[in-house]
C-alpha cells in the first residue's frame, strides 16, 4: 500500500470542522493582522510550554534572530550550535552581526555534543543554541552547566520538540529563551508559516515583541527600529485549534516510534533511533541510520514509500560555510551521519498496517 511520509490532509479530515470554524472566525471578525486571535494563541501556547510570555513571529527562522538580537548579539561575537541541523540556526547567528561555531553530536542522539562545546568556548563565545533534533532533547544538564560556569546564554531551538522533556522538564525552559517553528510538518504546524519565542523573562519579552512590531507595542510608538515579522491572525486561530490535540498527537508518535523500534531493531545494517534517559522524544522525525542509505530509500520510494533525507549535508560542509574552510575530521559524527540517515513516514494517524508494509520493505532491501 502507498504510505506517504507525513498526511496534512488526512489530519485536516480529522479536525475540519475546528479549523473551518477558525477560519471563518477571523475573516468574519477582519482580524487578519494582531488582535484577539494572536493573543489568545500567545497565551495558550506559553500555558502549553509552561513558560510565562510567548512573543508570536512570522516563522521559526525570524524566531531566532529575535532572540539573538534581543541579547545583544554583536560583531565580533562568537555563538556555538550543533553541525548537524537546518541552517535556519547557523544563519540567523550570522545574520545577528555574531561568528558561528559548529561543534559536532555525540554520536549517538544526532544532538550536541557538550564537551564539544566545552573545547569550543574562546573569550568572544557570547552563547550557545542546542537544537533538540528530530524531536529529542539535547543533554540541558550539561549544556547549562557550562552555560553557567563559561557565563553564556543558552537559546533553546525547539521548532522539531514540542511538548518534549529532559528529565520531567518541558524544553524551552531552560535557557534565556526558546524558538518554536509551526512549519505546516511541524508536530504542532499551521497551514502556512508561523514561529514563537517563549521566555520566563519579562523584559525581554517586550523587547523582543517590540523588535518583531517595527520597534513598539502600540501603532506609531516606535521606540527602537525593528523588523515585520508577525504571526497572522489566520494562522494563530489555526493553531489554538489544533493545540488541544497536540498531547494527543504526541502521544500517537510516540507509539508508532515503539511499532517501528520493534520491528526494526533486529534488521542487519539498520540502527534505530536511540533514547537517552531521562528524555521523551516526540519523533517529529523517525530517523534510521543504513550504511547504504541511498539505494534502501530508493527501494522504499520505488515501492510506495516515501521517504526524506534530514539533512543530506551537515552544516559545516555547505557552501555557504566554504569560507571556514571546515573538514570532516573535525565533525565525525556529523560527517557519518549526513551519509546514513533516513528519516521514514511519521505522523500521528499513520496506521499500523503501514508501519508494517515499512518494515517488511526494509526487512527486503
Amino acid at each position: 500500500m502507498p504510505v506517504p511520509f507525513a498526511d496534512l490532509q488526512l489530519q485536516y479530515q480529522t479536525i475540519k470542522g475546528e479549523i473551518d470554524s477558525a477560519i471563518a472566525g477571523v475573516i468574519r471578525d477582519n482580524a487578519f493582522i494582531r488582535g484577539s486571535y494572536v493573543d489568545a494563541f500567545e497565551r495558550e501556547f506559553a500555558a502549553a510550554a509552561e513558560v510565562a510570555h510567548c512573543v508570536s513571529c512570522a516563522n521559526g527562522t525570524d524566531a531566532l534572530y529575535l532572540a539573538m538580537a534581543a541579547l545583544k548579539v554583536k560583531p565580533g561575537d562568537e555563538v556555538i550550535t550543533t553541525a548537524h541541523s537546518w541552517i535556519s540556526t547557523s544563519a540567523m547567528i550570522t545574520h545577528s552581526g555574531a561568528t558561528v561555531v559548529f561543534c559536532d553530536t555525540d554520536g549517538a542522539t544526532f544532538t550536541i555534543d557538550p564537551a564539544a562545546i566545552e573545547a569550543a568556548i574562546t573569550p568572544r563565545t557570547v552563547g550557545i543554541i542546542p537544537v533538540h533534533l528530530y524531536g529529542q532533547p539535547a543533554d540541558m544538564d550539561a549544556i547549562m552547566a557550562i552555560a553557567k560556569k563559561h557565563k553564556l546564554w543558552v537559546i533553546e531551538d525547539c521548532a522539531q520538540a514540542h511538548l518534549a522533556r529532559y528529565k520531567g522538564r518541558m524544553v524551552g525552559t531552560f535557557g534565556e529563551a526558546a524558538t518554536y517553528s509551526f512549519y505546516p510538518g511541524k508536530n504542532l504546524g499551521a497551514m502556512g508559516d508561523a514561529g514563537a519565542v517563549v521566555t520566563n523573562d519579562a523584559d525581554l519579552a517586550e523587547h523582543m515583541t517590540m523588535l518583531a512590531r517595527h520597534g513598539g507595542l502600540v501603532k506609531h510608538q516606535h521606540h527602537i527600529e525593528g523588523v515585520n515579522s508577525r504571526l497572522d491572525g489566520m494562522q494563530a486561530a489555526i493553531l489554538s485549534a489544533k493545540l488541544p490535540r497536540l498531547a494527543a498527537w504526541t502521544e500517537a508518535r510516540q507509539d508508532a516510534a515503539k511499532v517501528y523500534d520493534a520491528g526494526l531493531n533486529q534488521i542487519e545494517d539498520v540502527v534505530v533511533p536511540e533514547l537517552a534517559p531521562a528524555r521523551s522524544h516526540v519523533y517529529h522525525l523517525y530517523t534510521i541510520r543504513h550504511p547504504r542509505r541511498d539505494a534502501l530509500a530508493a527501494h522504499l520510494n520505488a515501492n510506495g514509500v516515501q521517504t526524506a533525507i534530514n539533512y543530506p549535508t551537515a552544516l559545516p560542509f555547505l557552501a555557504a560555510y566554504a569560507r571556514f574552510g571546515h573538514r570532516a575530521e573535525q565533525f565525525p559524527n556529523a560527517h557519518r551521519d549526513q551519509g546514513q540517515i533516513l528519516s521514514l513516514p511519521m505522523f500521528a494517524e499513520i496506521t499500523r498496517e503501514q508501519q508494517d508494509e515499512v518494515i517488511e520493505l526494509v526487512r527486503k532491501f
